[in-house]
């Protein structure tokens, strides 16, 4: 039987093409389609290319989550607390030399500045403990 013949009778799909072209089955029948569509490299599954890639992956996508809500959060704060230091220097400016209105605008800014401090300081050691504990 010519090969031609043989793959015809392949995308045929019968049973009995098995007997008719023996042990040539096996190098059609022995392949697997991965998920990711293309051919394992063994008889099953678990020889597909990059199906463990897929599990870190799933890993880096949770790290992803997690830091982007980190991230979203830790942009919060420091906007209110930018926000806290134009409320301060609103308020120090309309103070109008009262010794009161003054401290209490300093201080205003000077909570300001801390909050915008720590803001960043989280920032920085929560994306270095997130790297670090993720990190394969």
């Amino acid at each position: 039987m010519k090969i031609s013949n043989k793959l015809k009778a392949l995308a045929m799909g019968g049973t009995s093409v098995v007997a008719v072209l023996g042990n040539s089955v096996n190098t059609f029948a022995g392949k697997v389609k991965c998920p990711n569509g293309k051919d394992a490299a063994g008889n099953d599954l678990t020889q597909c290319a990059g199906l463990n890639e897929n599990n870190s992956s799933n890993t880096n996508d949770l790290m992803k989550q997690a830091n982007n809500i980190i991230n979203v959060v830790i942009g919060v704060i420091g906007f209110v607390a930018v926000a806290f230091i134009i409320f301060g220097g609103i308020q120090y400016t309309t103070s109008a030399g009262d010794p009161g209105k003054v401290k209490k605008a300093k201080d205003t800014i000077l909570y300001g500045i801390v909050g915008l401090v720590v803001a960043m300081l989280a920032y920085a050691i929560v994306n270095f403990v997130l790297s670090s504990a993720f990190k394969a």
